[in-house]
């Protein structure tokens, strides 16, 4: 049957929204958060309610136009040509168990919303840095957040999710009704059916305490060295992130930063004050600007600095089971380099507490996994490709050798698939889930070529 034909039928049939490349709306709607991946797919569609979905699933049997589900944009991983592009925007409930300490969430719903209704509660959620990203797309991504070393990846906190399979049956699923259902979307979610909401552990935090100390970049080595050394004794009720910050001379940026290279240390703790593990990096260099005291998982939100708008982006990100001082001495040689000057930001994240010991099985796992890097390579109009290429090029070869076996997915950069992931076994275990759900590709899928 013809796609056009089937697409223009269906939405005839919606009580939502399908854009069509003919409509003025199309190339708005269609556009990704990272503003740099080309998606080009031949729909978007904003259901409102099932029913919607299932009119959707039956164009994409009947016409082979997939549909990738993309609640926010996040995660744009390639090209979508000849796909339907699924938002989720109607799916806002958001309902919060104080007393269980659980959340059951629409997966139109971003994480901004639940950090605000938890405000003051004790519990936080399992969120990103980002409060403009969905929280199915980040849960069943896996996900790691301010709070994993205290709560392990967002995928390990989902309890239960209502979901749609493509013979259009639409029911909540969790380990005891189907539990390899449930360990492939703990991680791959996106390729074995369309999640409408999810049931998600929150994390107990009785006192929610942070720091965050900046050194000139001439302390970098021994401040970073100061904190892989506290890995060994952080318990898991902390979690601590490193920024390597190189600014760009650029008229677009404030005076006071332009030009400038920094390292931030943030330390978070949700069981009060850490000062003891703060002091021993505070004391490795010459700290240059210091904030710490009571916070909240809003105040650490707004504070993140993280997009609100789309914008275009590129970068890389690695697992890493060591940290050693030769890696530390190569990173910080390679980012000082003036050819460097593409890659803004260097990211750093301890692992480790909960991550190495998920309660619930899943696809997406970092166990032996100790630290969590990411290079940020900005695009500015006009400006060429192929110095940050090169850049993000060289980063890889310079962490290669301590790759750990296997990434979070939500970490995966444009063309990257779930390969990266996990062994072979739990790749083809996944496939196997997947061939039993959707054996005709109505999905889209994803990052698991077929």
């Amino acid at each position: 049957m013809a796609l056009l034909p089937v697409l223009e039928t269906a939405r005839d049939t919606l009580r939502g929204t399908l854009i069509l490349p003919s409509d003025d709306a199309f190339a708005s709607a269609a556009r990704p958060w990272n503003l740099a991946v080309e998606q080009r797919p031949v729909g978007v569609a904003l259901p409102a309610d099932v029913d919607d979905l299932r009119t959707l699933l039956r164009a994409a049997a009947d016409s082979g136009a997939p549909v990738a589900v993309q609640p926010s944009g996040h995660g744009a991983s390639g090209d979508l040509a000849g796909t339907v592009i699924v938002r989720m925007a109607a799916f806002d409930e958001l309902e919060i168990d104080v007393a269980a300490g659980i959340a059951r969430v629409g997966s139109g719903v971003r994480w901004g919303a639940v950090v605000e209704a938890l405000e003051g509660s004790g519990w936080v959620a399992p969120a990103g840095t980002s409060p403009v990203v969905s929280v199915a797309g980040y849960t069943l991504g896996g996900g790691h957040s301010w709070f994993s070393r205290t709560g392990g990846l967002g995928s390990d906190n989902l309890r239960a999710a209502w979901v749609l399979r493509v013979d259009g049956t639409h029911d909540r699923v969790d380990d005891e009704s189907d539990p390899d259902l449930m360990w492939a979307l703990r991680g791959a979610g996106g390729v074995v059916g369309i999640v409408t909401a999810l049931e998600i552990d929150l994390v107990r935090a009785p006192a929610v305490w942070g720091a965050s100390l900046t050194f000139d970049a001439s302390d970098a080595e021994r401040v970073i060295r100061a904190v892989r050394d506290l890995a060994e004794d952080a318990p898991r009720s902390v979690n601590v992130f490193v920024d390597s910050l190189r600014m760009p001379d650029a008229p677009e940026m404030p005076p006071e930063i332009r030009g400038r290279s920094f390292v931030t240390v943030q330390v978070l703790s949700v069981d009060g004050p850490a000062d003891a593990l703060v002091d021993r990096v505070r004391f490795s260099g010459s700290v240059q600007r210091e904030l710490s005291g009571p916070t909240s998982p809003g105040a650490v939100a707004a504070a993140s600095n993280e997009p609100t708008e789309p914008t275009p982006g590129r970068g890389a990100s690695a697992a890493l089971s060591r940290l050693d001082d030769a890696l530390i001495s190569d990173l910080l040689r390679f980012r000082e380099h003036p050819d460097q000057w593409p890659i803004m930001g260097i990211g750093m994240r301890m692992l480790g507490g909960a991550l190495g010991a998920p309660r619930r099985p899943g696809f997406a796992s970092i166990q032996g996994a100790e630290w969590l890097l990411h290079a940020l390579v900005p695009i500015f109009p006009g400006g060429p490709s192929e110095p940050g290429d090169a850049s993000i090029a060289g980063f890889e070869r310079v962490v290669a050798p301590a790759l750990a076996p296997q990434t979070v997915p939500t970490f995966l950069g444009p063309g990257q698939t779930l390969a990266l992931c996990g062994d072979a076994d739990s790749v083809e275990r996944l496939r196997t889930v997947r061939d039993a759900v959707d054996p005709s590709g109505v999905l889209h899928e994803g990052r698991l070529p077929r």
